[in-house]
């Protein structure tokens, strides 16, 4: 079963595919009928990215080892070795929970005023070898969220 433009349909013989939604995108808002969904899979791929990312390892119900360790990292010495610490802890979980993506880069951007506020602001470049295409997500990191 789809939903198309917030109606649900069994069967659909149009071939005009951007009308199927596949997921939710992220942040969940409310659309005019229903919620925003993704409708092609790099924007699929990149809100189930910003899910896992966001989320700690217990937050989520049934799943209570998904998620990543970045906001326990933010409250370690931020020093030299912060961007290995964020690298491993976005790298292990990207490969467990989402294997069709390779991460390719880290970029950690921690002024000195952001580190006085535990925050820390990282970009992610992913290579997903089975769209063949790339993408980034920017996702900032402070100590209240």
């Amino acid at each position: 079963m789809a939903v198309i433009l917030g109606q649900y349909i069994v069967s659909d013989k149009s071939n005009n595919l951007s009308d199927y939604a596949i997921g939710l995108s992220l942040p969940v808002q409310l659309g005019t009928k229903t919620f925003e969904q993704t409708r092609d899979n790099i924007s699929a791929l990149k809100a189930n990215v910003v899910n896992l990312l966001r989320t700690a390892p217990g937050e989520r119900i049934g799943l209570p080892t998904f998620g990543t360790r970045l906001r326990q990292v933010l409250f370690e010495p931020n020093n030299d070795e912060i961007e290995d610490k964020i690298y491993d802890a976005i790298d292990s979980a990207v490969k467990f929970w989402i294997p069709q993506l390779s991460v390719q880069s880290i970029e950690v951007n921690s002024t000195n005023n952001d580190k006085d506020r535990n925050t820390v602001n990282v970009k992610v470049t992913f290579t997903a070898p089975y769209q063949n295409a790339s993408f980034s997500v920017n996702v900032n990191f402070a100590n209240n969220t």
